[in-house]
């Protein structure tokens, strides 16, 4: 579905991504690991069309990517949440999802038309599943800090995605939380024929959920493999793993 091909980046005289590699097959789960500034978040930026890559080759569904606007990229089924929860906080629950459902829809300025009478069975569907159907009329900026990273996933499936890239869904939750994120995101893949991306400091998580990782340092791939295979990698426990496993 997806395939990073030596792919640079570099910002200045920095080299953010150093020929990084990367193949993503319809239906998997794949993490992305490595030690901060290994340029997973720059890697993720050049995927959805926020940065230009300065050499190598972004293929989508057999499309070169590379060169498009992020939502031409959006458009084509790729879906993105970020480190930081990226949601309009005055807005409700509900709305913050519509206005998700509406963009996909291309319908996000009709004229002559009440826009909360719009895409309501499908926004309401989209709550139902990810949980946050009691708190529809909330505003988003009210939630907790796990409901809001749970509402960031509810608007990346508000684009009818087939890929969603996710970048640190679990981070500053708790051990409660990060278990029950997991286990949504593993349902909703399953149950909506999603393939996964994610980046994640958690090793737990990582080793847990992931059916492939790819392991990145200074910008470059070191490995991409199962589980047990980049667990066991001695140039992965020396750079990433802190010695053997």
């Amino acid at each position: 579905m997806l395939l990073v091909d030596n792919v640079y980046k570099a910002f200045g005289d920095f080299m953010a991504v150093r020929g990084a590699g990367l193949r993503v097959d319809k239906g998997e789960l794949v993490a992305v690991i490595g030690p901060n500034g290994a340029g997973k978040t720059t890697l993720f930026n050049l995927i959805c069309g926020q940065l230009k890559p300065d050499k190598g080759r972004i293929v989508f569904k057999q499309e070169e990517i590379g060169a498009l606007p992020p939502h031409r990229i959006c458009r084509r089924g790729i879906a993105r949440s970020f480190q930081i929860a990226n949601i309009f906080p005055r807005l409700s629950v509900f709305r913050n999802v519509q206005v998700s459902v509406l963009s996909q829809q291309r319908k996000s300025t009709v004229l002559f038309r009440p826009a909360q009478t719009i895409a309501v069975k499908q926004t309401r569907e989209i709550l139902d599943d990810v949980g946050l159907s009691a708190k529809a009329r909330d505003v988003a900026g009210s939630l907790s800090h796990g409901d809001q990273r749970i509402l960031e996933i509810a608007i990346a499936l508000g684009n009818q995605p087939e890929l969603i890239i996710l970048d640190e869904p679990t981070a500053g939750m708790s051990p409660e939380e990060t278990a029950g994120t997991m286990a949504l995101i593993r349902r909703l893949a399953e149950e909506r024929g999603l393939t996964i991306l994610f980046c994640e400091h958690d090793m737990d998580v990582v080793f847990d959920v992931a059916s492939s990782i790819m392991v990145m340092r200074h910008g470059e791939t070191i490995i991409q493999g199962p589980p047990e295979a980049v667990r066991s990698n001695a140039e992965v426990q020396q750079a990433y793993l802190g010695g053997a496993a």
